[in-house]
């Protein structure tokens, strides 16, 4: 079986998905202005309380949301899976994924809101299901039978998703770096992340953004503080690391005394694999949470929504892959205990040795910071799931599906292993398809709005665009 899930997984994540993703990214990078060096400006708006705004909960709420699903696993053990099977020059590709998805980023939330609609309580919903059938509706009222399939195929994608990527995923790789570290069984550490999560997530969205926005901004200054000292006591070996990563990313280069070697191909493909994984930028998942934000109008959230893909991917996995890849070259030693045998499923091991070898503080930062991180991931990712399941079946479906994902996150804690981690890239890959379709579709009404509410000056501007409400869902 794990057999026939790698070649699907190696399929879906092959060469035209790498030109799809990147395409995309550059050509709506150009299609907005090169909308990214607004970043200073969405910086600023992330912290702003807009009374004026519409929506369930702020817009701060909403990015914490949607940055607590997105640093997770794919902030560390991803970073650490993208090295072993692409090599460090994987580490630059997600790099760069992060700086042009952030234009991605920016489009599909600006499309989640313009075509958000209210349910029968006046909660906001949204997402590529809605964009999908509000978008492309004709003039008679009807949808199209291709923009249903659309929306349904999107929104089924993404349930599968987050039981994979959002729940099992997290709770395993929260559960391996607790179990190499410390003297404890994997079905405590289940039953704890069953209780923690259960606790949360059945209060609804805002539950999960009032916890997030305490949690995600302190565990992510603590993990690039605890990153930071890791790269002053490898200094000596940092303009390495870098040279290293760098060469790798262009040339079939072998490392760490070659048990670890690929082409750009390799790094290519695992980099961009895992920096979506990691920033979920033209994945259609933060557009869902996004659509819930008090904003004024739609460019006004869609730019505070592209700073979680500044900060997960550039910062943080930026540092994670530094950290790795500099302490490696530090202590070599570590090829015999994890690269002896390198395989795409081994992060959660090669994490846990590569922090263990810094003194006093690598093992607290690592432990910490992927418990705090996956944590969080399992809480955002749940409301993405709950919205779709919601879609597709009803409010009848809610209570079913967060029983559903909080047993599967036991059984991630007590080892699905490696068919979840494959599970996950094929589930990623395939709702991002109809999210990449929509967004690609609707990118040049989206650019003539961007340019007069962000370049005309017009981003205090109040949308008076009537929002429908959706009896039944």
């Amino acid at each position: 079986m794990i057999e026939t899930l790698q070649a699907i997984d190696a399929f879906v994540w092959g060469p035209p998905m790498i030109v799809l993703l990147l395409g995309t990214h550059l050509f709506l990078t150009a299609r907005t202005g090169f909308i990214q060096r607004k970043l200073p400006q969405a910086i600023r708006l992330s912290f702003r309380k807009d009374p004026e705004g519409r929506g369930d909960i702020s817009n701060f709420g909403a990015l914490a949301t949607a940055l607590a699903a997105t640093i997770g696993t794919g902030s560390i053990v991803g970073v650490a899976t993208a090295v072993l099977a692409g090599g460090p020059g994987a580490v630059f590709w997600m790099w760069v994924t992060g700086i042009f998805g952030m234009a991605t980023k920016y489009v599909e939330v600006f499309a989640s809101i313009r075509y958000r609609v209210r349910d029968h309580n006046g909660n906001m919903l949204g997402g590529a299901m809605y964009v999908w059938e509000r978008a492309f509706k004709r003039a008679d009222g009807t949808v199209p039978w291709w923009a249903k399939l659309g929306a349904g195929a999107f929104a089924a994608f993404a349930v599968v998703a987050t039981i994979g990527t959002g729940s099992a995923v997290q709770a395993s790789a929260m559960t391996g770096v607790i179990t190499s570290s410390l003297p404890v069984p994997a079905w405590a550490v289940g039953l704890v992340i069953v209780v923690l999560v259960a606790a949360v997530i059945f209060g609804g969205v805002r539950s999960i953004a009032s916890v997030c926005e305490t949690l995600v901004p302190v565990m992510a200054v603590a993990y690039a503080g605890g990153c930071l000292i890791i790269l002053a006591l490898n200094w000596a070996v940092l303009g390495d690391a870098l040279a290293l990563i760098f060469a790798c990313a262009f040339t079939a280069k072998a490392a760490f005394g070659g048990a670890v070697g690929s082409g750009i191909v390799m790094a290519l493909q695992f980099g961009c694999a895992r920096g979506l994984f990691s920033n979920e930028s033209g994945l259609g998942s933060a557009p869902i949470v996004a659509a819930a934000a008090r904003t004024r109008n739609p460019a006004e959230q869609a730019l505070v929504a592209m700073t979680g893909t500044f900060w997960s991917t550039v910062v943080i996995c930026a540092l994670t892959g530094v950290v790795l890849v500099s302490t490696m070259l530090t202590y070599p030693e570590i090829q015999e205990e994890i690269l002896a045998s390198p395989s795409v499923y081994t992060g959660a091991a090669l994490a846990s040795a590569a922090f263990a070898k810094i003194p006093y503080v690598g093992t607290p930062v690592l432990v910490i910071g992927m418990v705090a991180f996956s944590y969080s991931t399992i809480l955002g990712w749940s409301y993405y799931g709950n919205r779709c399941v919601t879609y597709l079946l009803g409010r009848r479906a809610i209570l079913p599906y967060q029983v559903a994902y909080v047993a599967v996150a036991f059984l991630g804690a007590v080892g699905v292993g490696d068919v979840v981690w494959t599970v996950s890239d094929i589930g990623n890959a395939l709702m991002a398809l109809p999210n990449i379709v929509a967004i690609l579709l609707l990118s040049g009404l989206i650019a003539r709005e961007t340019r007069h509410y962000i370049y005309d000056d017009h981003l205090d501007e109040v949308c008076e665009r009537p929002i429908p409400v959706l009896e039944g869902k």
